[in-house]
């Protein structure tokens, strides 16, 4: 593996040596001791000499650091394979038009970004002329994640392939009609064209490292040989600074992912001004690169430059462009050359000397233009020492202007991110700087014209050319044809239909164990992603440890302390698990990898990612609704539920709220289930749907949000009545009536219905009995298997009728002819059952755990928050009295009772 941290020669190349005996002479020594005395005496005497010179005030780049040069001198670069004035017009064509685009758009108030683009369109335009594979030769082509506002320059890209039309660019974030564009990279939005959601900032980053992992775990586990794939991010220098771009930089480095390569744009500026005002961001990003353990590419100057390093003899250049701060960077890019000679030059008698040899042209080329970014040459190098460089992934960081050749008004100006247009002067002026051939007449009334040089042209057809030979169009999503996937055998799913007798069974180890028997069917088995942040104990998934390995690419090289144990911590190459590590952040981008593997890779895999309930749509939700845009398929399971099913764990544990958070996304389903039973046909289900053999009228890109709770408690056996797997799917089934629970009150006894999800199920079960032997109330318990899915089901009811189509909601279908009013409960905040509220036609209430958890017993916590089973019969006779039907005086008394 190549050392990361070793300063490269082709960096030593650019700084002058006054003295190459005395060099020489140094070298020789440190050889010398190597020799003698071995490389750890060698490296001692190293750290101690740089110690003194830091101490001695010596100027020296910090470890981690190199000078503020390229990485790559001039004289090094390869020279370009293909043709550099034709790849110019053609980005000089997509500049135009992206410019175009947003200010067109202007005039409907929707806004856009012209700068971002502006600055990295040679980033782009190297990469689809001579690196970026796509997805119509072999394999699966390369992964590209666009940065989210640099999406006009992609648009105008596919503008001049053909591929989007002129209309499309008149509708750039105006979607509604149909034919519209989307402001960011949104595959939901866009399925054809983009693969990845990059906005929000920051989830770019993480995504890529473990998109570039999941490539290794398919190859390493023999389901496709995706090796030839190359992940490329790109990314902005203001994003590095979210947590999520660099949680994951050692995981990258730790498993050596050479195929993965970043390319920062470091134009210095985000949205409101400098990255790093007084400090130099590159030179921060490369150490903390550097530090995990990157190979890092500096692209930083122009070939205007080369004559000023040539001029440097003493290092007083180099010395100057590391000590000066990046908004003084920006601000020479604004001022004329006399301020640069003053404040630049000036401040070192060698560089005022040197500032004499130079035009004012030349000093205004160099600052104003000349950046490493803004070169195909440079970047063509950087990005061809990206790919051969092995055993580690690559961070190019390539110095560009914000809103280069946008014209004096953009560059590097302050404001430039929410500057959405250019007047019909400035377009003009911008056309005579990139030379375009659109003549004044076309500027028709003040609109500022499209253009295009024809679908013959010589710049059409050598794109074209370019993009076929690397295998078809990119950006591009596919989804290949490929056969739903055989339902596994039915015994899996009947485990827990008799129960589970006189053993306490918790719904997270119902969860586990049904995982347990899909992942040996011999069909699709294989395709299970299993994924946990450093929980599979506490959720009792260590007996999967030995069986199916957890996935390592170093494989197992030690012995671990329990081998000697049935269930010991079992690493290896092709291991089916991701056992993650504290990260819940990492492990929902590796299950969005997993989960769109379809689409990526034409494999269907089948991700679970398990976790604390509380640290998911809490914690990640973000990352949730970047799963839905990408059209991600699998289940998460949030376990250890509710808000007061984990004894004393306390408040920050307690979660009361995750499924009003998974309701607002439209691509979940969130389910709540009680029994063992309900997470075997959800299950199911959910294989069938997304993986299977779907109906016509649903969206396969849904995903499947569970909730399991860790209290070990009966399981009852499946009902043997007609429609309850129709009622778990469809969200509400009735469990039993008071008179099939061997309940008999009086037969003129009040009813109430009691409606039960997840744990709290058993409370009303409890409350039931309570009911009718202590108030002589019937009562039936229904369970709500999934809320959500009701208030949906209810809502399209609701849109129907305005379609004047005449469909009744489920939830009242099923409730129908039920007499009394209905109470229902869960473990969760009352929102949560509110749901459903307005399209039950019996009187309605709910009782829940709203609030903050709080430490201690179960049953302690329940009546804390109002919703065990004594607390349930309360409420019930509350709702019967003010009906009328019981006396107002039993609530009085279940209260002092019950001790409420």
């Amino acid at each position: 593996m190549t050392d990361p941290n070793a300063i490269q020669p082709s960096e030593l190349d650019q700084l002058p040596d006054r003295d190459p005996e005395e060099t020489a002479e140094w070298q020789a020594s440190l050889d010398a001791v190597t020799a003698a005395a071995g490389p750890h005496r060698a490296a001692y005497l190293m750290r101690r000499t740089l110690e003194r010179a830091e101490g001695a005030g010596v100027a020296l780049p910090k470890l981690l650091e190199t000078d503020y040069v390229n990485t790559i001198p001039t004289a090094a670069e390869p020279a370009v394979d293909g043709d550099e004035a034709l790849e110019q017009r053609i980005t000089a064509w997509n500049r135009w038009n992206a410019a175009a685009m947003v200010t067109r758009g202007s005039k409907y108030g929707v806004g856009g970004h012209i700068a971002t683009f502006a600055s990295a369109a040679w980033l782009y335009e190297t990469g689809f002329n001579h690196f970026f594979r796509g997805k119509e030769g072999d394999g699966s082509g390369d992964q590209l994640y666009i940065q989210g506002h640099a999406s006009p320059g992609i648009y105008a890209r596919a503008f001049l392939d053909g591929r989007i039309s002129e209309e499309q660019l008149d509708n750039f974030r105006r979607e509604a009609g149909g034919n519209g564009l989307p402001s960011y990279p949104h595959p939901r939005r866009l399925p054809w064209l983009w693969e990845f959601p990059t906005v929000s900032m920051g989830l770019g980053p993480i995504s890529a490292i473990y998109q570039a992992r999941f490539n290794r775990y398919l190859t390493s586990r023999g389901i496709k040989d995706v090796s030839d794939s190359h992940v490329w991010a790109f990314l902005g220098d203001g994003e590095m600074d979210e947590p999520e771009s660099t949680t994951a930089l050692t995981l990258a480095a730790r498993e050596q992912l050479d195929n993965l390569t970043f390319v920062v744009n470091c134009n210095l500026q985000r949205l409101d001004g400098p990255v790093r005002a007084n400090f130099k961001i590159v030179q921060e990003l490369e150490a903390q690169f550097r530090g995990a353990g990157w190979n890092v590419i500096k692209t930083l100057w122009g070939t205007a430059w080369d004559e000023l390093f040539q001029l440097d003899t003493t290092g007083a250049l180099v010395r100057r462009l590391r000590e000066v701060p990046d908004a003084q960077v920006q601000t020479y890019q604004t001022r004329d050359a006399a301020y640069i000679r003053e404040d630049f030059f000036g401040k070192d008698p060698a560089l005022a000397e040197m500032a004499k040899l130079l035009s004012d042209d030349k000093i205004l080329e160099c600052f104003h233009f000349s950046r490493g970014g803004h070169e195909s040459r440079k970047v063509y190098a950087a990005y061809k020492a990206a790919l051969s460089h092995k055993g580690a992934p690559t961070v190019i960081l390539a110095q560009t202007v914000k809103g280069h050749t946008l014209g004096e008004g953009f560059a590097s100006k302050n404001a430039n991110h929410q500057m959405k247009k250019l007047t019909v002067d400035e377009f003009k002026a911008m056309r005579d700087r990139l030379e375009l051939p659109i003549p004044d007449s076309r500027f028709v009334d003040g609109v500022v014209p499209y253009a295009h040089p024809g679908a013959d042209s010589p710049e059409v057809r050598y794109l074209q050319e370019r993009r076929a030979a690397l295998g078809g169009p990119a950006p591009a999503r596919r989804v290949h044809p490929v056969a739903p996937l055989p339902q596994p055998a039915e015994k899996a799913f009947t485990a827990f239909d008799k129960g589970s007798g006189s053993q306490n069974v918790a719904t997270t180890m119902a969860f586990v164990r049904l995982v347990k028997d899909l992942v040996r069917d011999k069909e699709t088995g294989k395709r299970w992603v299993p994924i946990v942040p450093d929980e599979a104990r506490t959720f009792g998934m260590e007996s999967l440890f030995p069986s199916l390995g957890i996935y390592s690419p170093m494989g197992q090289t030690y012995e671990p302390v329990d081998r000697d144990q049935l269930m010991y911590y079992k690493e290896a190459k092709n291991g089916q698990i991701f056992n993650e590590g504290i990260t819940e952040a990492g492990a929902m981008a590796e299950f969005i990898a997993a989960s769109t593997s379809y689409s990526t890779h034409g494999e269907t895999m089948i991700p679970f990612y398990i976790y604390y309930s509380m640290f998911g749509w809490q914690r990640t939700g973000d990352q949730m609704w970047q799963l839905g845009d990408q059209l991600g398929r699998g289940f998460l399971v949030g376990a250890t539920a509710g808000r007061t099913t984990l004894t004393g764990e306390g408040l920050q544990h307690a979660d009361g709220h995750s499924p009003v958070i998974a309701a607002t996304n439209p691509a979940a389903l969130t389910y709540d289930p009680a029994f063992a039973y309900e997470v075997a046909v959800i299950v199911k289900e959910g294989l069938r749907r997304m993986f299977g053999e779907a109906k016509p009228d649903e969206d396969q890109n849904v995903f499947y949000y569970l909730t399991v709770y860790n209290e070990p408690l009966p399981q009852p056996a499946k009902p043997q009545v007609a429609g309850v797997d129709e009622g778990i799917v469809k969200g509400l089934y009735r469990f039993n009536t008071a008179e099939s629970a061997g309940l008999s009150p009086a037969a003129n006894a009040p009813r109430i219905q009691l409606l039960g999800s997840g744990t709290a199920i058993h409370w009303a079960l409890k409350a039931q009995r309570l009911l009718a032997e202590e108030w002589g109330v019937s009562a039936d318990v229904w369970s709500a298997t999934s809320w959500t899915e009701l208030r949906r089901d209810a809502m399209e009811a609701d849109e129907a009728l305005l379609r004047g189509e005449d469909r009744t909601p489920y939830v009242r279908q099923a409730l129908q002819g039920a007499e009394g009013p209905v109470l229902a409960v869960s473990d969760y905040m009352r929102q949560v059952p509110d749901q459903i509220a307005q399209w039950v036609e019996q009187d309605y209430t709910s009782l829940g755990a709203d609030g903050f958890g709080l430490s201690d017993t179960r049953e302690a916590a329940r009546r804390h928050f109002g919703v065990d089973a004594e607390s349930i019969v309360v409420a019930a006779l509350a709702q019967l009295a003010r009906r009328g039907e019981v006396k107002a005086t039993a609530v009085k008394e279940a209260r002092e009772k019950y001790g409420l």
